[in-house]
């Protein structure tokens, strides 16, 4: 018997960051314009005559502005194209093995495989933290490895689910659940 999590169907929240990476790139891109049209005292911006913005201090700060969202939102790119984060969890109860599969950034390590016994997992842990930036994780805590995460760190479930999530695993499994 198998069990196979495709938890990285991300698709529809994908569309989400795309949006805010494209409203950030020409956001930047509109400040470095501004500050550099404002040191230039010519109008790279139709919108924002260069005379009304003193390229001391005011200039200096978009410009900085500008090039900070421009590295950002490049970065989001970079992460939306190499498809980081995605990968499978799958559990092979046959073979009684565990194996856990990420795509990482290109280089050396673009490649995350994780592969462990069953008998070696303790416990399945949910970890929540609520607030302003609630988090909930799913954990499996690993004999002499520690904890290795499986929700991806942008997913956003309701309680409900990884509960859920945790219960059928933990069963699957036969290991305990255990909430911090």
């Amino acid at each position: 018997m198998q069990l196979d999590l495709v938890c990285m169907s991300w698709r529809s929240e994908s569309i989400w960051i795309e949006f805010i990476a494209f409203i950030l790139f020409f956001g930047s891109l509109g400040f470095l314009l501004v500050g550099t049209s404002s040191y230039l005292g010519r109008n790279l911006i139709s919108l924002f005559p260069s005379q009304e913005i003193v390229f001391f201090p005011q200039g200096i700060v978009m410009s900085f502005c500008g090039i900070a969202g421009l590295f950002i939102s490049s970065y989001l790119w970079c992460t939306i194209f190499w498809n980081v984060g995605s990968g499978y969890d799958r559990f092979d109860r046959k073979e009684g093995i565990v194996c856990i599969f990420r795509w990482g950034f290109p280089g050396k390590n673009r490649r995350i495989f994780l592969r462990f016994l069953m008998k070696d997992i303790q416990s399945i842990r949910i970890e929540v933290k609520e607030g302003i930036y609630a988090r909930r994780i799913l954990y499996m805590e690993i004999r002499g490895q520690g904890a290795v995460p499986l929700t991806r760190t942008d997913e956003n479930l309701t309680p409900r689910e990884i509960e859920q999530k945790a219960a059928e695993l933990a069963y699957f499994l036969h290991v305990p659940v255990e909430v911090f």
